[in-house]
Parts: C-alpha cells; sequence; structure tokens
C-alpha cells in the first residue's frame, strides 16, 4: 500500500481487492446493499476497528471502490460512510432543533507562516464560506479582523465555554513523532505551535462539548503513514466529541475550498453528517485528494440536529401566525425550562452523574443520571441541606473555573454572590449571542413569565431591557412562604409588561432551602401546590 502512496486510485482499487477477498465479505455486503436499496433507503457504513488492530487505522479507507463496477464507492448518497472510535466519555449526545444551534469559526492565520514555510490562510473567503454554508445558524467569528480577538488557544476555549454546537477550525496543521500538532495564534498574532492534546484537555473539561468538530488543517486525520491513530481527529472522538470532520493528508486549500461549502450546506438540509460529507466528497472526486476528508463519529443515526415538527415533511414552525397574534394581544406566557441554563450547570443528568461519582453513589450506573434519585441519596447520606448546598458550591466552582482568566476581583473570592457570579456569565453569554432566549423574551410584551430554574439572568434580562421584574417563589414549603414579595407590599398589584411578574416554580439559588431537588423534595412539593394553593398569585 506504501508504493502506491501518490496514487490515490490505484491504492483504492488495491485496498478493496484486499478487503473483499473473502466472498463472506463480498457476500455480506451484496445483502446488505440489495435490503437498503429494495427499501429505498441509503446504507449506513460504518468502521469499527478493534484496539488490536490498531495499524489498519493508517489506511486509507475512503478510496475503497464498488468490488463490482471499481468506480468510487463513497462519493454518492447511496452508501454513507464513516469510522466508529468508542470513547470513556458516556455523556448523551441528546439531538438540538435546527433553529437552536449556533457555530463558532475559528481561523488562524499567523503573520509569520512564511518563517516556516506555511502558506497564508485566505481568513476572509474561509470566513465567507462557512458563513454561507452554515446558513441561518448563528455564527460567531473568532479572527483578528472580525472580533478584534487573535485566535489563540485561550480565546478559543473562553468562546467555546460560552456554548456551541459547531466547531469549525482553520489551521495548520502537522504530525511529529505521531504527536499531532496545530498552528494557531499568539497575542501578538504570531505562530504558536500547540500539541493536539493541550486542545483536547481543554476539550474535556468543558461542560458542554461541541457536537461537531470540523478541522480544515493538514494533517488533522493522520499522514497516512503508522501512527495516524494518534492524530488530532482520531483523538478528539475518543474524548467524547460525537463528530469529527478531519483530513487525513495534506489536503490542498482548493479542495477544502470547493468541499466545505457543499458540506455545510448539504447538512443545513436534514442534519446527516455523514450523508452530506458523502454529497462534498462527490463534488471533489475530481481532486487528487478527494479521499482526504475523514469522518469519525459516534452518532447512531448520523444526525446533529432534527426538524422540530410533526412529520418529517415539515420544513419549520408552522404556527408563527397564531403565536405572534398571541404575544400581541397579551395572551401568552412563557414557561422556562432547564435547557436555558445548560450552557451554566450543564444537564440535570450530567450533574446527578458527578455529584454520584463524586460521592459513591451504590446503585447502578444507568440509575446514575436521575438527578432527584442521587440527591435524594445525598440528603440521607450526609444531611438533608447538603443538596442543595452543593448544587451552589457546583456552580461557584464552574463559574469560576470557565472564566478565571477574565473574572473581576470581587468574583474569584469565595464570598462572591451566586447571582453575581450567573449574571457575569450571562453577560459573556449575550455578548456573543444577541439571539440568546433569555435577552429575546425580556423584550417580548409578557406580563407574566413562569421559570423552573433557580437562576437570575431572566430577571437580569428584563432589568437590561428597562423594565422593572418583581420575582416571586411559589411558596411550596414553610421556607419559601416566609420570603417576602411584592404582594407583601402591594396586594393589589397586577403583572404588566413593564412590571413583569417572575415566578420560580422551583426555587432559587440564592435561597437554598426553597429548592425543589430531591425525590422528598417533589413529593413535599406537590402536597404543598395542594394545600397552599390560595397563596399562589391568579
Amino acid at each position: 500500500m506504501r508504493e502506491l502512496h501518490f496514487d490515490p486510485a490505484a491504492y483504492g482499487k488495491t485496498l478493496t481487492r484486499g478487503l473483499f477477498a473473502d466472498p463472506a465479505v463480498g457476500a455480506a455486503f451484496a445483502q446488505a446493499r440489495s435490503a437498503a436499496q429494495s427499501q429505498d433507503v441509503p446504507l449506513r457504513l460504518r468502521l469499527l476497528i478493534g484496539p488490536s488492530a490498531a495499524e489498519l487505522h493508517s489506511l486509507r479507507w475512503e478510496t475503497l471502490c464498488d468490488p463490482l463496477e471499481g468506480a468510487p464507492l463513497f462519493t454518492g448518497e447511496n452508501i454513507l460512510f464513516s469510522r466508529y472510535l468508542s470513547s470513556l466519555d458516556w455523556r448523551p449526545v441528546r439531538l438540538r432543533p435546527q433553529g437552536d444551534l449556533s457555530a463558532l469559526v475559528v481561523i488562524a492565520n499567523p503573520s509569520d507562516l512564511d518563517r516556516y514555510k506555511l502558506a497564508p490562510i485566505d481568513v476572509e473567503g474561509e470566513l465567507s464560506r462557512a458563513k454561507h454554508g452554515l446558513g441561518k445558524i448563528p455564527v460567531t467569528a473568532l479572527t483578528a479582523s472580525s472580533s478584534g480577538e487573535r485566535a489563540t488557544l485561550n480565546n478559543l476555549t473562553t468562546r467555546l465555554r460560552d456554548g456551541c454546537d459547531i466547531l469549525y477550525l482553520v489551521c495548520h496543521g502537522t504530525l511529529i513523532k505521531d504527536e499531532p500538532w496545530v498552528w494557531m495564534e499568539d497575542d501578538e498574532g504570531k505562530a504558536a505551535r500547540h500539541a493536539g492534546q493541550d486542545l483536547i484537555t481543554r476539550l474535556k473539561e468543558l461542560a458542554q462539548q461541541p457536537r461537531l468538530i470540523v478541522l480544515a488543517s493538514c494533517q488533522s486525520a493522520g499522514s497516512g503513514e503508522e501512527g495516524a491513530l494518534a492524530a488530532l481527529g482520531p483523538r478528539l472522538a475518543e474524548a467524547g466529541i460525537p463528530a469529527v470532520l478531519a483530513m487525513q493528508g495534506n489536503v490542498t486549500m482548493e479542495t477544502v475550498g470547493q468541499f466545505m461549502p457543499v458540506f455545510f450546506e448539504q447538512l443545513q438540509r436534514d442534519g446527516q453528517i455523514d450523508r452530506a460529507l458523502a454529497v462534498a466528497r462527490g463534488a471533489v472526486r475530481g481532486r487528487p485528494d478527494y479521499w482526504m476528508p475523514v469522518l469519525f463519529m459516534r452518532l447512531r443515526s448520523g444526525q446533529i440536529w432534527y426538524v422540530p415538527g410533526f412529520g418529517l415533511d415539515r420544513k419549520g414552525f408552522e404556527k408563527w401566525p397564531a403565536l405572534l397574534r398571541s404575544i400581541r394581544d397579551g395572551k401568552s406566557t412563557p414557561i422556562l425550562g432547564p435547557g436555558l441554563i445548560e450552557f451554566l450547570l450543564g444537564s440535570s443528568r450530567e450533574i446527578a452523574r458527578r455529584w454520584a461519582e463524586a460521592y459513591h453513589y451504590p446503585m447502578e450506573p444507568h440509575e446514575r443520571e436521575d438527578l432527584p434519585q442521587v440527591a435524594q441519596y445525598l440528603a440521607v447520606n450526609q444531611d438533608r441541606g447538603f443538596p442543595r448546598d452543593e448544587l451552589g458550591a457546583y456552580l461557584r466552582r464552574e463559574i469560576q473555573g470557565r472564566y478565571g482568566g477574565v473574572l473581576p476581583d470581587d468574583l474569584r473570592q469565595a464570598t462572591a454572590s451566586l447571582d453575581q457570579l450567573v449574571e457575569f456569565a450571562g453577560a459573556r453569554l449575550w455578548e456573543h449571542n444577541p439571539a440568546e432566549p433569555h435577552r429575546i423574551l425580556a423584550r417580548m410584551p409578557f406580563p407574566i413569565y413562569v421559570t423552573t430554574n433557580p437562576d437570575n439572568l431572566l430577571a437580569r434580562a428584563l432589568a437590561e431591557a428597562g423594565k422593572d421584574p418583581q420575582v416571586v417563589l411559589c411558596p411550596w414549603n414553610e421556607y419559601a412562604q416566609q420570603i417576602g414579595s411584592i404582594y407583601d407590599t402591594e396586594p393589589d398589584y397586577r403583572p404588566t409588561p413593564e412590571r413583569p411578574l417572575v415566578y420560580h416554580l422551583y426555587g432559587r439559588l440564592v435561597e437554598p432551602d426553597s429548592l425543589v431537588l430531591t425525590e422528598d423534595d417533589y413529593l413535599d412539593y406537590l402536597m404543598g401546590l395542594t394545600s397552599n394553593k390560595d397563596l399562589i398569585p391568579t
């Protein structure tokens, strides 16, 4: 195979003969393809290589040919190909609606690349192609020309902490002694070479990782030689990233320039990553390096998002006229769920897993993602108030850890209030994402907001919008009943869009005894609502 290094066509044919030399393999493939064709669906082919044959990762599987016709096998929509790598990261990958996605485009073009005999990168061209391909998905760019910030590793990590679903990284990459390196920028715009492990460590530390990472860098998936498994793309997949698109060699800028717009355009259609890759590879099949884009994926469906609606033919949310009329007529009440603060706390499943591991939760692994159940164990094993105090401490550690480099001195102290820390994190998010849901909701003429979340971001967004929010807790227990509210001073208070009511169903972080966390809390909550229903504003 090494002798055919510079002849992709001959390489693919030789690899095909080797793979299908066993008649049983050819028969199984033919049967699977026939079954897919009879159902008019694509055949999804996933390559899993066991640890005992790691050297097979260095082969260019993307050059495989049709065993009957001899044409490239993975350049159309009928056979979708990806490489599968197992991961020790067991965090579930939950699909998000297409409209909720966000993308971060990072383009590193150090001013002294010629010193290392590396070609300059067309920053504006790459950014334009990424934005065009991503369509309506909000894009945040990290380039000196667009954001005023250099594409440094620290700035990249900070932006990822603010949250994004798709990371598109354009930079030079090299593989030296089986170690992948990426060429980022330093604070002065010059080259800063980082080991791939540095980037992987930063990504592992994130509460919410990107769902798709696109590495438009040379050798980002290996060089085609022994040791390619140690390249950046496979390592990211093993670190838990659901899907990684990388380059397995010195791909030319011309090929990347033709490939990426097609890939993003197709990805925008249905969120099928492997289908988008197949179409984009077919678009550059005439290029000698058409085979270099490689997909590492652990998504069973191949899908990164879903289109909301009641059928596959839905093109988007169709109830806008009725919803807008209800908002205009004052007949809408938004209800905020926990997904809005996952960028701060992570999901409830993730918190449960961390607590279960830290405090040696004795139940089965599948029961370690139920936060009320794990919190109930902590309340018994430690004390009743422990889970509530731990949630506040957990959030404090998360925010101070993520934003330590940019936090004001007063917020780095142990005495800093949780409300102030949350407001700081929210302000960072709003700075880079003007379409963040709290800000959008705060600008609407709602008189009442109902939230299940314990944070103060909604009240902060309302105040920023020039309104005077009145925060009230649901009186589900004696502690919550004793907390004062607007109804104590103004019994006749009626919520208006100018003075809206923010009603917290499950308590607030700054009032730990008002939080609903454990299984006992939820039972007490249901009984409290029944017995105290007269205390709930009509």
